[in-house]
Formats: structure tokens, C-alpha cells, sequence
């Protein structure tokens, strides 16, 4: 890859410590068909607005609130410093439509349907089937849909819908605004504000709660900036990530399969200077891709700041829950890739912030690992209505007002499926604990074991060590229980 190798002894002695964690853990206590117990400050029989704000492939490391070092964004800060910033949340499958299919079913892809993106003559996401908006609907909310869909069928469970087509575009993009396409002017991140100010002010009655999804294109590939910010960063070089130069020497063979390393990106390759080393091109490459990627979020983050001042001027930042998270994580650099879909940190752990006066404490934070697959049974807790027992997540209302759930899990199970497609990531499927992190690469029988303790950037697979011996032995037996419970007989078993 004519990369430099980096010892790995070097960068584990310059880390710190996570801290150490349970090993393994089931799922918590059901909330299903009861109220939550801790006593809740909203007015009695008042469902609160929900305003759930998701964008596309905002990596966790570019967001000041999370510790970014190469960026500020100050209007999404506001969300995590007036409400609850959770700092282990997950996705099950890091990819964008499986991701959205299970935050609308509480679901893991292999029930949902939706395992890989949606293209070619892959079927749709079955929009016929119970998602949460639905049941919000029949208790009485109305619900609307503003921005990426990315789910090919048409949005159903919505009582207005106004969607950018697949992908969408930066630039005067079309929507399909409840069938019919229309091209507007415009920069998309600017439209999708736009359209979900004038949804709450035009489209939902004030007399009735709503629930709109504000869900936006940016930051995802293309990383066009609006005017203001096209020219941020251009008289500096952006410092790279610690595992830039990984050289992956411990791991499995699907480290080097993949098509993500940022040397060979083909985005801007009729633009580079010839006669440069890989190393070079690596290194030019990540300029290019981190300073568009940056504007693209700085364009995104004055947009919340918007929409929040909105909530304010409008009377209805009381009663409105604003989450804001994305659709998975992103490779910004980390381990010399792009994109995301591995198991590794950085492609699945997402930023998740909620603020909600009436009830969430400002300033909150909270350790206990959440996954994507609980945000729409959390949704369903605050509006009062009954969990189905077919969704498989839980509700995180109590964690986002500071209850200790004893109970809560302590292990994620994830599995990710697209193969060949655009990045040849390899299929797997593993567990994560607080402490470790066992990953199974089933079609080429290979495995990965991190400890994240004392190696955060997960730069040494200790499976072979025999240290470990025991570790891999309990984290199997995880994975297995996982698999049964989830109901996932997807994919190769060990």
C-alpha cells in the first residue's frame, strides 16, 4: 500500500486507559407495556413533540462536543450541553440503508430485510411492514419526513414526506415531495432546513403532537460545502490521526482486502500533482478528503443552530425532544481508510444527543453502550406507547434522565453483510463488551480479539495470544447467545 508501518509498541504506550468493564452481559429488563419508573416532570397526558435529527456518516471525531481536534461545532455542542450526550452508541450494521431500517423497526437487518445497500435489483426496504411512526400515528401523533430516505420505496408511516431521491444531491437537488419530483435551488443542508421549518410552521397542526424526521444528506460522500464555507482550511494542513499509517500487521486478511485506503481514493485523482509517492498521495489525498468533509459539517452545524433558534423563537423548545445522531460512523483517516462498514470504532459508534427540557438534565452524560436498534422504542416510551414485543431494542428514557438501569446490557452484538460492493469489506459478525471486542470474518473463517483497555485504537488482534485464551472462549459463548436471541441464523456459524 506504500505506506509506512507504525509500531504498534509506540502508539499503545502513548494511549490512555478506556477503563476496564464487565465482561459479558445480557439485555436489560423489558420496559415493554409499562411506564418508565423514575416520575416524569412533563405535564400529565402531554405527548411531547419529537424533532429527530439524523445525518449521513458524521464520524463521532468530528465533533467538538466529542473531543474533535480538528474542528468546532458549536450549534450541535448546544444539544449535548442542554440535554444528555451519550458516549457509547452504536449501530448494528454500519451501513446507511440497513442502518435507517433498523432505527425505523427496532429490528437487526436480517429481520427487517434490509442486510445490505439498497441498488442494482436488490428489493426495497417493505414498507408495509410496523415501524414506529406507524404506531406513533395510531396514538394520535402526526408525523413528517423531511430530507434522505435512502430506502428506495416510498416512505409510508408519514402524514407528509418530502425526500431527496437515493443519494440526493448537494447542489439544486430534486425532492419527491409526496409523489411528485420538483427541482429546487439551492444547497441541500440549507433546503432540508428550510422544508422542516416550514413542516412544523405549515404541515402539523399545533393542536397535535408530531414527530418529524429532519434527516440530512450531509456529510455524506460528494462533501460540497455551501459558499460561506468553501473556503475553510485552505491555508493549513489538517493533522492526520494517530493510526494513520497503520500497516495492519496483525489483523485478519479482510484489513488489506478492503478498498478503502485513502491512497487510492479516485475522487480527486485528475487533480493530483504527478510523480508522487503512495505515501504522498496518501497524505494529499487526506487533505483533500478531510478539509471537504470538515466544511460540509461546518455548513450542517450552522443549519442545527438554525433550526434550534427556530425551536426557541417558536415557543416549542420546551415540549420538543431533539436528538441528534447519524446513520452510522465514518473512517476520517483512522487506519489510512475512508468509509465505514467494519467493526472497528470508528465505523460503528455514532454521536447521540438529546435535549429535552422538560424532563432530561442539561449537561448530561452517560457510559452505558446503546445501540441504534433502541431509538424508535424510546421514542414510542416518551409518546406513552406500548412497546411491541417484536422490536428488539429497549427503551433509553431512563439512562437520558440519569437513572442507573443495573440491569442494562453490557455487550453489543453487530453484523455486517455487503460483498462484493463498492469497498469488498468481508462479512462478520461480533460482540463488543465494555473491555473487548471479537470480531469473525465467516467466509474467510479468520478472527480479530481487541482489548480496548489497553489497545483503544485497535491496532494488536491478540485472538492467538494465549493470554486471551479465556477471553475468546466467554466472548464466543456471547456471540452464539446473541445470535439466539436476536434470531439471527444469517451468515456462516463456528
Amino acid at each position: 500500500m506504500g505506506k509506512k508501518g507504525i509500531s504498534r509498541r509506540d502508539a499503545l504506550k502513548s494511549l490512555g486507559v478506556i477503563g476496564a468493564g464487565s465482561m459479558v452481559g445480557g439485555l436489560s429488563g423489558s420496559l415493554r407495556g409499562k411506564e418508565s419508573s423514575a416520575p416524569k416532570e412533563r405535564v400529565e397526558g402531554k405527548q411531547p413533540n419529537i424533532l429527530f435529527i439524523m445525518t449521513d456518516d458524521h464520524a463521532v471525531s468530528a465533533l467538538s462536543c466529542y473531543g474533535s481536534r480538528i474542528n468546532e461545532t458549536p450549534n450541535l455542542d448546544r444539544i449535548a450541553s442542554e440535554g444528555v450526550k451519550f458516549n457509547n452508541c452504536f449501530v448494528t450494521n454500519s451501513l446507511c440503508a440497513p442502518s435507517r431500517a433498523t432505527i425505523l423497526t427496532g429490528k437487526y437487518s436480517h429481520l427487517h430485510g434490509v442486510t445490505e445497500n439498497i441498488f442494482g435489483e436488490k428489493k426495497p426496504f417493505d414498507n408495509t411492514q410496523q415501524t414506529f411512526p406507524k404506531l406513533l400515528q395510531e396514538h394520535g401523533y402526526q408525523t413528517a419526513l423531511i430530507g434522505k430516505w435512502h430506502l428506495k420505496s416510498d416512505p409510508t408511516g408519514f402524514d407528509y414526506w418530502n425526500r431527496l431521491p437515493g443519494q440526493g444531491r448537494y447542489n439544486n437537488p430534486a425532492f419527491i415531495e409526496m409523489g411528485e419530483r420538483k427541482r429546487h435551488e439551492g444547497y441541500a443542508t440549507d433546503l432540508i432546513t428550510d422544508f422542516t421549518i416550514n413542516a412544523i410552521q405549515n404541515k402539523l397542526s399545533s393542536d397535535k403532537p408530531w414527530c418529524l424526521f429532519s434527516w440530512h444528506k450531509a456529510p455524506h460522500r460528494g462533501w460540497i460545502p455551501d459558499e460561506e464555507h468553501e473556503d475553510m482550511y485552505t491555508d493549513q494542513d489538517l493533522p492526520v490521526p494517530p493510526t494513520f499509517n497503520d500497516d495492519y500487521y496483525t489483523r485478519s486478511s479482510a484489513a488489506t482486502h478492503a478498498y478503502m485506503d485513502i491512497a487510492d481514493m479516485p475522487d480527486w485523482r485528475k487533480l493530483q500533482p504527478e510523480g508522487m509517492t503512495d505515501t504522498e498521495k496518501a497524505h494529499w489525498n487526506y487533505q483533500q478528503y478531510i478539509k471537504r468533509y470538515l466544511r460540509t459539517v461546518a455548513s450542517l452545524d450552522d443549519n442545527i443552530g438554525r433550526l434550534l433558534d427556530f425551536l426557541e423563537e417558536s415557543g416549542l423548545a420546551e415540549n420538543t425532544i431533539v436528538v441528534y445522531t447519524t446513520d452510522n460512523g465514518m473512517f476520517i483517516g483512522e487506519h489510512g481508510y475512508f468509509d465505514k462498514r467494519f467493526m472497528y470504532e470508528e465505523s460503528i459508534r455514532i454521536p447521540l444527543m438529546v435535549r429535552y427540557p422538560a424532563e432530561i438534565p442539561a449537561g448530561l452524560e452517560n457510559d452505558n453502550v446503546v445501540l441504534n436498534l433502541d431509538f424508535g422504542e424510546t421514542f414510542l416510551d416518551y409518546a406513552g406507547v406500548e412497546i411491541p414485543g417484536d422490536m428488539q431494542g429497549e427503551s433509553m428514557r431512563d439512562l437520558m434522565r440519569g437513572v442507573k438501569n443495573p440491569e442494562w446490557r453490557d455487550s453489543i452484538y453487530y453484523h455486517y453483510y455487503e460483498y462484493p460492493g463498492p469497498h469488498k469489506v468481508r462479512p462478520h459478525y461480533g460482540v463488543r463488551t465494555d473491555r473487548y471486542k471479537l470480531i469473525y470474518f465467516y467466509t474467510i473463517d479468520e478472527w480479530e480479539l481487541f482489548d480496548l483497555e489497553q489497545d483503544p485504537y485497535e491496532l494488536n488482534n491478540v485472538y492467538d495470544a494465549p493470554a486471551y485464551a479465556d477471553i475468546v472462549s466467554e466472548l464466543k459463548k456471547d456471540i452464539k447467545a446473541k445470535r439466539k436471541q436476536y434470531k439471527d441464523d444469517t451468515g456462516k456459524e463456528f
